[in-house]
């Protein structure tokens, strides 16, 4: 019996952009898959719906891969593909394995000989650092920053640091109710002519985006909208 494929699907990162932002070959792929691995059910199933493909999102099959699923628990989920059936994993916004638990699962295929097959789309982090201007031969991405103020101080004074040292571009992703914290916080610790980027609601109807100095940042500082960001900076 032949072995399914491993497909990576991009999903939207700002709502109602399915006409925008996703290829015509995404709806062409997934009527080949019919067992997906999501991140949020609800979302995934929301999101196929959208895309009107199948006669019923109820015929579809759905396994859980989230932060908390364990390595030992992969096996399991890809039964189908050892009878002969692709899955497909679908992430809660964006692209697949990038901040992104699908990872695990990538690496599972790998590890079994699987065909891994990434399909094009839209991953908020990729579209920051191609609209920031800022170094885009050597960047990192790092993630959330630390909650704790006087943590999250400590580490953006570390990635400025690096970032002189090595001319990098550092990268990182904010929830939406921390974004005017966060930027306190950078003005306050950053040097003022360090670059620093920010990018909201990407492909969305609120996308926001723009790199300067931190010094012009603090002669007139937004209050930022809750929407979903991505900070950049370059020292």
């Amino acid at each position: 019996m032949s072995v399914g494929h491993l497909f990576l699907i991009p999903t939207i990162i700002s709502e109602g952009t399915e006409n925008e932002v996703i290829a015509p070959i995404i709806a062409e792929k997934l009527k080949l898959i019919h067992h997906f691995l999501a991140e949020d059910l609800r979302t995934s199933r929301r999101y196929l719906s959208s895309l009107k493909i199948y006669e019923s999102i109820e015929s579809l099959n759905f396994s859980m891969l989230n932060k908390d699923t364990r390595i030992e628990d992969i096996e399991e989920m890809f039964t189908p593909v050892f009878s002969g059936h692709h899955l497909g994993i679908l992430s809660e916004s964006g692209c697949p394995g990038i901040a992104d638990p699908g990872a695990m699962a990538v690496s599972y295929a790998h590890q079994k000989k699987i065909k891994v097959i990434p399909l094009v789309g839209p991953s908020s982090i990729l579209l920051a650092l191609m609209a920031s201007g800022l170094n885009g031969q050597q960047f990192a991405f790092h993630g959330y920053l630390p909650i704790d103020g006087k943590a999250c101080i400590q580490k953006i004074n570390a990635l400025e640091k690096e970032s002189s040292a090595k001319n990098q571009t550092q990268i990182f992703i904010e929830t939406p109710y921390r974004n005017n914290q966060v930027l306190k916080n950078l003005l306050h610790s950053l040097h003022g002519t360090t670059l620093l980027s920010i990018a909201l609601d990407l492909t969305g109807k609120n996308e926001f985006i723009k790199t300067q100095p931190v010094h012009e940042w603090k002669k007139d500082t937004p209050q930022l909208p809750k929407e979903p960001a991505v900070i950049l900076f370059l020292s």
